[in-house]
């Protein structure tokens, strides 16, 4: 298994522990393309890595990470013989981790294949990334019927393709159900007991500059406007987010900016929110499950049938669309109820189960 980020080590964690069920010799290699933030979900899943390359550096290029990633994982499959690369999602992990295994001539299992925006450069550079790994897979596990459309587009083999729902679904389900203790206790520690507030996430490439600033004006209408709301910000690390987050919302009354949160913190935050604006793509899978619209700070999404579902709706970065929009959710209870009820059409946590059977049945 190849990851990097914690969003992937989200989604593949579930599956790590069903093969390892199963008796099946997992290896993990952790790129740690995001170091802080991968750390913690691999501990609180206990997911043991066998390689970690740490190849994070600040500020890093695209063109750099690349390269390291190239080296580093090649190196890693000079030294072991692997009968499947199991990769996730749309990273640069994702990317390199199937090219190189492509040149050593090992078969690809892509976890999440088929999301689409078809715009190449939103998300940038995710969604070249993901369209590249599916033409190196040898086995596409889509989450949706729509995913697997998508695959078949792009002249993918059928019977490569299995609909399998969303790993994301498996990890998320299985911390509420064995973690609420620790779930109402973060609650208190943030003093959001019975308290109204909004839950905010907003990192991707394509928003950095402009459109991330336009859309903290917004925010700051909202915020003055509702002071019986709060709002809680995790902040990435990446200097590109963080200094313009700083520079427009931090010391306003009632937003609340933290550090990147540990996924279990999260996960309390997003069950007991009353909405989310957000531009991660993990989120708008997620929220269905809790019953939480998402406002989605993109022009796009590859995620689609989360807006036919209705729970969630893209509102780009304009500022103000972004004070309209929330403002609607806070004002206009028939909208709030019918994105909070909408049904998740992800799946229902029994995708990580699907794959290790469809793995272990592949001639």
């Amino acid at each position: 298994m190849i990851f990097g980020t914690r969003p992937e080590a989200i989604k593949m964690a579930p599956l790590f522990h069903k093969l390892k069920e199963r008796g099946v010799d997992v290896k993990v290699i952790a790129t740690a393309q995001h170091r802080e933030m991968l750390d913690q979900v691999l501990s609180l899943f206990s997911v043991q890595t066998d390689y970690d390359l740490n190849v994070m550096k600040h500020r890093q290029s695209l063109a750099g990470l690349t390269a390291r990633l190239c080296d580093a994982i090649d190196n890693v499959f000079k030294q072991e013989t692997f009968n499947w690369i199991l990769t996730q999602g749309d990273t640069t992990s994702t990317f390199v981790g199937s090219l190189i295994a492509f040149y050593h001539k090992i078969p690809v299992a892509h976890v999440e294949a088929g999301l689409r925006s078809f715009n190449r450069l939103d998300p940038f550079p995710e969604e070249v990334n993901r369209r590249m790994a599916s033409q190196l897979a040898t086995l596409h596990f889509a989450p949706t019927e729509e995913a697997k459309e998508n695959l078949l587009k792009d002249n993918i083999d059928k019977k490569e393709i299995i609909v399998t729902g969303n790993t994301v679904i498996d990890a998320l389900l299985w911390i509420i159900n064995q973690k609420s203790k620790e779930l109402d206790e973060i609650i208190e520690k943030y003093s959001l007991k019975d308290q109204k507030y909004i839950l905010m996430t907003m990192h991707r490439r394509e928003n950095h500059g402009t459109r991330m600033s336009n859309t903290m004006k917004g925010i700051k209408k909202l915020i003055k406007q509702y002071p019986d709301y709060q709002l809680i910000f995790p902040v990435h690390y990446n200097p590109a987010v963080r200094d313009v987050v700083e520079k427009e919302l931090k010391g306003i009354d009632h937003i609340r900016l933290t550090d990147p949160l540990e996924y279990l913190d999260f996960v309390a935050l997003m069950r007991d929110c009353m909405f989310i604006i957000s531009d991660s793509g993990g989120v708008q899978e997620e929220a269905p499950s809790l019953g939480k619209p998402v406002l989605v700070l993109r022009e796009t999404t590859e995620r689609p049938e989360a807006i036919h579902s209705g729970v969630a709706k893209l509102i780009g970065t304009d500022e103000d669309s972004v004070f309209k929009n929330a403002a609607m959710l806070i004002e206009d209870y028939s909208v709030y109820q019918k994105m909070s009820v909408a049904s998740n059409p992800f799946g229902h946590g029994d995708a990580s189960d699907q794959i290790v059977d469809s793995l272990l049945r592949y001639k």
